[in-house]
């Protein structure tokens, strides 16, 4: 029998990628299970990802969160060809610890206004799941690259003043105040290409996210009123 293919290969064949990983200390539970492996973390690879996911059945049943069965779907078939396990930041509880996940895989950290900053996906990373791999099975290349926490480098941190709301700061997330804003602009930028203050990051503006992409997310965050 052949051998599977490289699991980052496998992954972008769905228009996803790998966002991080680590290796499990031994007997760590991950999931309610011990584990001696590596947990990776993926989300989704642009440019592309929204056209791709438009085209699955998932999005064209028109049945509620399709983004999450979509990827229960696409990352447990993943996980069976490689013996792992798939686990999801939805679907709780109980709720997986993805925040620290990805603070301990030292590709993200936390930004000046308190959100996730990636060092190839700045503020607009997202997670759609982690995979468990056995111990034995070699963390993906890009698990072991390790690049400058970008914000250390970033002079004008852009983030601390775009959102028009003042929502986002130093002092944290006042939720507030946003849904205000939205409520009061439903047609502006925020709701329709997403917040103003991750898209104004310089290492996001290397990321091409499809805004209808973020519409969508805004739309689930900020529902339209009948």
């Amino acid at each position: 029998m052949s051998a599977p293919p490289p699991l980052e290969e496998d992954l972008r064949a769905q228009n996803l990628d790998v966002l991080g990983g680590f290796a499990l200390t031994p007997g760590e539970p991950v999931a309610g299970l011990p584990s001696r492996g590596s947990l990776v973390l993926i989300g989704p690879r642009d440019p592309g990802f929204w056209d791709a996911f438009q085209t699955t059945p998932e999005w064209r049943d028109r049945r509620p969160d399709p983004m999450d069965r979509w990827s229960r779907r696409v990352l447990e078939a993943v996980a069976d060809t490689y013996g792992a396990r798939a686990v999801f930041p939805f679907g709780g509880p109980p709720w997986h610890p993805f925040h620290d996940w990805a603070l301990r895989s030292g590709r993200a950290w936390v930004s000046p206004i308190g959100m996730l900053v990636h060092d190839r996906a700045g503020l607009m990373v997202s997670y759609r799941g982690a995979l468990v791999l056995a111990e034995g099975h070699a963390l993906p290349a890009s698990c072991e690259a390790r690049a400058p926490r970008p914000c250390l480098s970033c002079a004008a941190r852009p983030c601390l003043t775009r959102c028009p709301a003042g929502a986002l700061s130093s002092e944290g997330y006042d939720v507030s105040a946003c849904h205000d804003l939205l409520a009061r602009r439903p047609d502006g930028p925020c709701m329709q290409g997403g917040c103003l203050a991750r898209r104004a990051c310089p290492v996001s503006a290397g990321y091409p996210r499809d805004p209808r992409q973020s519409a969508y997310h805004m739309e689930r965050f900020h529902p339209s009123c009948p």
